[in-house]
């Protein structure tokens, strides 16, 4: 009996063990279920499940900017619309009609100008940049004065440019914003350190900094040898200023020396070559040298003024240096930063129906280049295209110690034709190609 209750108390552990088991399978599945809620919600969100919707008559909704731009109405479209078409590269006598190529083609062009706009006014509002009405009122005037010689001239612009003066306004508030987006950003971009300045006018002391030796030399040019000769006679006797304008008047075959006395002046050496570099660079002020070959023409030469080599410290160099490289790094900060801006507001704008173009975060391309015929992806295409883009972008690889002070981003390696194959690379030779090192039979 005892025997027996044994074992009945053993197997009766067994349901006890059995139940756990399945507790804890039916814990995990609910912890399995709310893990996929949790990631489908992840999901949703970043496939903008979310995104507020478009209000109805709108074309495009922007979050986080003033209420007063954050939609985009079909109104307003057809009027940018419109303008595209009547205005500016694209004037045509005749705008196209609605659902054309070329008005879809204007439309995007429109839409894409009228989204931006959105996003340059909330990223000043970001920066707590504001627009005074007297600032507008200011821009417009001097736009006034610079394009319109008359009121009737202004007023022509806006009916010709179906322009309303609330929309010239509002254009006119963006592009002062612009500037101070602009501003803030160049006052963002990190300074050009000691160890930069040091670098750079290390790197440009000679190229950009030194001033090489000069000469001003008067000289008499004629392809007639006799003829120098003649002005040399005649400036042995007299070679002031006087004479020197006379005898190049009179002998010198070139008018633009014949005028100023035959004065040339800050003549370097590396404009010069053989004899007439050593007649002039080689002989002390005061002399006469010649007749002396150059080219077609004999040349007689008087230096008259020496200017030796100066090189400027590095701190009178300073300001020019700061002043170029300031400008490398607020331009590399702007290009980050419009990066950056293009992510940004992307992700917070949303387009309707029928709207969505690159600019609307629930843009869903085909991830072929806009400029690509629609042939280049097809598998027998009616017309062949002519030409297609590559199918990887290309990169620009820098040449090796070509990283400078003066060029951080270095020089591009250059891209060169791909060489043919040959048994030597591995590749496979077509059959009857010939190698380019061998040649034809009979040669």
């Amino acid at each position: 009996m005892g025997a027996k209750a044994g074992q009945r108390g053993r197997s009766g552990r067994g349901p006890d063990r059995n139940d756990r088991s399945a507790g804890r399978q039916r814990l995990a599945l609910i912890l399995f279920g709310a893990l996929l809620i949790l990631l489908f919600v992840g999901f949703a969100i970043a496939q903008g499940l979310t995104r507020p919707s478009v209000p109805s008559g709108d074309v495009a909704h922007v979050s986080n900017v003033p209420d007063e731009f954050a939609d985009i109405s079909e109104d307003k479209l057809k009027r940018a619309t419109i303008r595209q078409a009547t205005s500016g590269e694209e004037k045509a006598k005749k705008p196209p009609k609605p659902g054309s190529d070329k008005y879809e083609e204007l439309q995007e062009k429109a839409l894409t100008e009228l989204i931006e706009g959105v996003w340059i006014r909330g990223e000043g509002e970001e920066l707590g940049i504001e627009v005074t009405e007297k600032q507008v009122e200011d821009e417009l005037a001097t736009i006034k004065k610079q394009n319109f010689p008359t009121p009737g001239a202004y007023s022509k612009f806006l009916k010709e440019s179906n322009f309303s003066q609330q929309e010239v306004n509002e254009l006119v508030e963006l592009q002062i914003v612009t500037k101070e987006i602009q501003a803030e950003i160049g006052k963002q971009a990190p300074k050009p350190s000691s160890d930069q300045v040091d670098a750079y006018y290390e790197a440009e002391k000679e190229a950009q900094f030194t001033t090489k030796e000069s000469r001003d030399v008067r000289l008499i040019l004629n392809e007639d040898k006799g003829e120098v000769e003649a002005a040399k006679k005649a400036l042995e006797k007299d070679s002031s200023p006087a004479a020197w304008k006379k005898a190049a008047k009179k002998y010198s075959s070139d008018p633009t020396s014949a005028s100023k006395g035959g004065l040339q002046e800050g003549i370097t050496e590396e404009f010069l070559k053989g004899p007439l570099k050593a007649a002039i660079f080689d002989s002390p002020t005061g002399e006469l040298v010649g007749p002396t070959k150059f080219e077609k023409n004999w040349v007689l030469s008087e230096v008259v003024k020496l200017t030796p080599e100066k090189v400027q410290t590095l701190a009178e160099a300073k300001p020019q240096i700061e002043s170029t490289l300031g400008q490398q790094n607020q331009q590399e900060y702007l290009s980050e930063f419009v990066a950056d801006f293009e992510s940004k507001w992307r992700q917070r704008t949303v387009c309707a129906d029928g709207f969505t173009i690159e600019k609307c975060g629930n843009f869903k391309g085909d991830g072929h280049p806009k400029n690509a015929s629609a042939a280049c992806y097809e598998a027998n295409p009616k017309t062949p295209a002519k030409e297609c883009p590559s199918p990887v972008t290309p990169i620009s690889p820098t040449l090796p110690g070509k990283v400078t002070p003066t060029k951080p981003k270095g020089e591009p390696f250059p891209q060169r034709p791909r060489p043919e194959a040959t048994p030597e690379s591995g590749e496979e030779v077509p059959a009857g190609a010939v190698p380019p090192t061998a040649a034809p039979e009979g040669e």
